[in-house]
């Protein structure tokens, strides 16, 4: 077992490392407390080959691995979680597109949304359906040579400002096989969305309803072919759940090294609160769940990129995990600062309202525990 990057992948780390720390992280409280989307600095991102990480090189993608993915959405989210993430989310859309769509929808899409011309949304979760996304009502009916959507998907990152919408809408009868997936453009009549979520993090994108009343899209932006929709839903979550844990792990480090500096100038009662043994002890275990966390994001990184067999399994577990440990990281590390931690002028509090809904979304932890537990039961 060999647990060193090449230096292939240390370069690409730094890179990402050195773009975060010039163009995300001198923005990210002023992003979060204006609710700015920032797709300017994100286009700069794409030039960088962020927003086509694991794209083919066909049309213009970097046609890297899951492990280089993780890489960089941990340096990126260190620099600001939330617009990381939406990020991660473009790019499994993208790679949707790309991995299942027709030569002419690759052509027609892929180049500008790895450069970013037009960004992409991923519409799965409804209203009524949460975690049984395989309950999912938006239909899609073929009428000639177009299909007719109706329905709604609820919580989806970019809406009313993304240009491309990834969407799953049932073609057939009930249950997962009876799921396609679609792409639909902004502008398309019929499609709509409503007014922006007021949420607790992830301010720096903005989030809402996507709705389609009788909204026409031709026949030929079907992707694959119908009934496949789910399969594709699913695939695409298994790198989303990594990215979406990498993400967690960049956050947390930020909030560890924050509490190390404070804590070794913080004073109480005459002497740094780092002498005391309670905080080693508290550091200690922050840097252990988030070693151990990075660890489980590699392995299922790794998973993917050999087309393991239990990829899935790992994918859940990783996701479960990091996104979960990392969050007690972040909110120790606010506890660690007492009352200043509290405070806007440390990024504390941000990281731990940013990092809360990692547990949610890409699939909540519970359901994280169910796919696991299946994975083992079908060995």
């Amino acid at each position: 077992m060999d647990f060193a990057l090449t230096d292939d992948q240390r370069a690409i780390q730094d890179a990402a490392r050195a773009f975060a720390d010039a163009e995300l992280a001198p923005h990210s409280a002023e992003w979060d407390e204006t609710k700015h989307f920032p797709v300017d600095v994100m286009k700069h991102a794409a030039e960088m080959g962020f927003c086509g990480i694991y794209t083919g090189e066909e049309h213009g993608g970097m046609a890297l691995g899951r492990v280089e993915a993780a890489l960089i959405f941990e340096e990126l989210s260190r620099g600001d979680v939330s617009t990381a993430a939406f990020i991660s989310i473009h790019n499994m859309a993208t790679w949707m597109i790309d991995r299942f769509g027709s030569d002419d929808l690759r052509a027609r899409y892929v180049p500008r949304l790895v450069s970013m011309e037009l960004i992409a949304s991923y519409c799965l979760t409804e209203p009524g359906s949460g975690s049984d996304a395989a309950g999912l009502r938006t239909t899609a009916k073929l009428d000639g040579d177009h299909y007719v959507l109706n329905g709604s998907k609820a919580f989806i990152s970019g809406a009313g400002t993304s240009d491309v919408y990834v969407v799953m809408a049932r073609t057939g009868a009930d249950g997962p096989k009876g799921i396609s997936t679609f792409v639909v453009e902004k502008d398309t009549p019929g499609l709509s969305f409503g007014a922006q979520e007021r949420k607790m993090g992830w301010n720096s994108q903005p989030t809402a309803i996507v709705a389609f009343d009788d909204c026409r899209i031709p026949a030929a932006n079907l992707l694959g072919k119908e009934g496949d929709g789910f399969r594709y839903a699913m695939m695409g979550l298994d790198g989303g759940r990594l990215n979406i844990a990498a993400c967690s792990l960049g956050g947390a480090r930020l909030a560890l090294e924050t509490t190390l500096d404070y804590v070794a100038s913080r004073k109480q009662f005459g002497k740094p609160i780092a002498d005391f043994q309670n905080t080693q002890f508290k550091l200690a275990d922050m840097a252990t769940q988030l070693e151990a966390a990075r660890l489980l994001v590699l392995r299922g990184a790794w998973a993917l990129d050999t087309r393991h067999p239990e990829a899935t399994k790992w994918c859940a577990m990783a996701k479960r995990f990091a996104t979960d440990a990392c969050f007690q990281i972040a909110d120790e590390a606010l506890q660690l600062h007492g009352g200043y931690g509290y405070l806007k002028d440390y990024p504390l509090e941000r990281i731990v309202r940013d990092l809360r809904v990692h547990r949610i979304l890409e699939g909540t932890n519970e359901i994280m525990r169910v796919i696991t537990a299946r994975e083992m039961m079908r060995q």
